[in-house]
């Protein structure tokens, strides 16, 4: 711990996957793939040359290498493109107000709808990206996991386009309406329509009651692990609104360190619901195949959970080079407040 007599504050990131089953995983083909990947996304130029850089320091092509560990390169390729197009559209969307979102939105939605189409050079390039995106994924997607997909996808949309009407309109969440909105607009449903690409669940198998729990479960601990790495940075560029650690703040009266100890409790309660309801004597059975591959979805959404983990800490988006340091000591200077500018922007 920091010394006491230090005039910085500093907060505790609490190591919520301490006890969580599913250990760190990487895809043995994340070197080649995601440097592919990487290449296809710059070749757009959808960001200044020190906006690339700064994304590129991000590195989602390990994301998708730890979320998608036992994945063959083509699904990987798919994976990474995926997470690439979520983050473009993030860094688009973020500095835009809802009418542009909405254009924003609606451009990659039709891509995905329509990938036959030639995409006008007059449009947003997030279709293109979404075109080229959606053309490789079904070339080898089954039909369920392709519907699934588009639905999850256009439910993110939408949620985006919501994000930015709350930006908009200074909106304040509390904690249960923020999950309501968060579970879609992450973009972890249409991550784990990923893990079904070779898959053809059955709706009663995917959307019975615990599978959707456990779906839900799943998602509100990715969250909470990108809001209390992504909360310092956030607060600093007076950007922290849409962050649980700030929802559970303002909701509660509570401090920035009884915020961060409220939502550890919750996400202890997350896990243990997860890590009990995932046993097979919770579900039906729909026959060996259908069992099997439900089986390797769930495994997969619990493993999504770690990836995230490691990402956040392994790549530089939260925590610069300090990331692996981070996650050992777990404490934070809170960072000084950032100057206003006179125009909103960020680099990527």
């Amino acid at each position: 711990m920091p010394s006491l007599s230090s005039s910085q504050v500093y907060f505790h990131l609490p190591d919520t996957l301490q006890y969580w089953p599913w250990q760190r995983r990487v895809n043995s083909h994340y070197a080649k793939v995601s440097a592919a990947s990487a290449a296809w996304i710059e070749s757009f130029k959808a960001f200044s040359r020190k906006g690339q850089i700064a994304f590129n320091r991000c590195n989602f092509g390990l994301l998708a290498s730890l979320a998608y560990p036992i994945a063959t390169p083509e699904q990987l390729r798919i994976g990474c493109d995926l997470m690439n197009l979520f983050f473009v559209f993030d860094e688009l969307s973020d500095v835009a107000d809802e009418r542009q979102v909405r254009v924003l939105a609606d451009t990659i939605m039709d891509a995905i709808r329509h990938p036959e189409k030639t995409r006008p050079p007059s449009e947003p390039i997030v279709g293109l990206v979404a075109k080229q995106f959606w053309e490789r994924a079904i070339a080898s997607a089954s039909q369920t996991s392709q519907r699934r997909f588009i639905a999850t996808f256009d439910a993110y949309c939408e949620s985006v386009v919501e994000q930015a009407r709350d930006r908009d309109v200074s909106h304040v969440h509390t904690v249960d309406t923020y999950l309501a909105v968060r579970r879609e607009n992450i973009g972890a449903k249409p991550s784990f329509a990923l893990l079904e690409l070779d898959m053809d669940l059955p709706d009663e198998a995917f959307y019975h009651p615990t599978v959707v729990e456990l779906t839900t479960w799943a998602i509100d601990m990715i969250i909470i692990g990108n809001d209390l790495c992504s909360y310092n940075v956030e607060q600093a560029r007076g950007d922290d609104g849409y962050n649980i650690v700030t929802v559970v703040m303002a909701q509660y009266g509570v401090d920035l360190h009884e915020a961060i100890r409220w939502i550890a409790r919750f996400h202890d309660h997350l896990l243990d619901l997860f890590v009990t309801y995932c046993e097979s004597e919770f579900l039906p059975s729909w026959g060996p195949k259908v069992d099997n591959d439900l089986a390797r979805y769930i495994e997969g959404i619990a493993n999504w959970v770690r990836a995230n983990d490691c990402w956040s800490f392994e790549s530089e988006r939260y925590f610069g080079k300090d990331g692996l340091e981070v996650m050992e000591r777990r404490w934070l200077a809170l960072l000084p407040k950032e100057e206003k500018k006179a125009e909103k922007g960020r680099e990527a």
